[in-house]
């Protein structure tokens, strides 16, 4: 029997707002996961292009980028995603 999936809010900041999925009010939607998937899963499931995903935090926790296929999302997590800024 398959899990059922898992529905997260992901927040996607600055261009890779431009990735939103459907539903999406300002830069947060609902989004629906296999149960199980990892922050790299949904970054790809997004469609998002990994170079472009520069800072990430689940639940308001930093996630490093050689931590993120291996952390796992459960329901009602929040997955925030960043792209990289340049500036001063």
């Amino acid at each position: 029997m398959r899990a059922p999936p898992v529905r997260v809010t992901v927040k996607l900041y600055a261009t890779l707002g431009a990735w939103l999925p459907p539903g999406a009010v300002r830069n947060v939607a609902p989004f629906e996961l296999p149960d199980g998937s990892s922050v790299a899963e949904a970054i790809e499931r997004l469609g998002v292009p990994p170079g472009q995903v520069h800072l990430v935090l689940v639940n308001g926790q930093f996630v490093a980028p050689e931590a993120r296929a291996g952390r796992r999302l459960a329901a009602d997590d929040a997955l925030a995603l960043w792209p990289p800024v340049a500036g001063g």
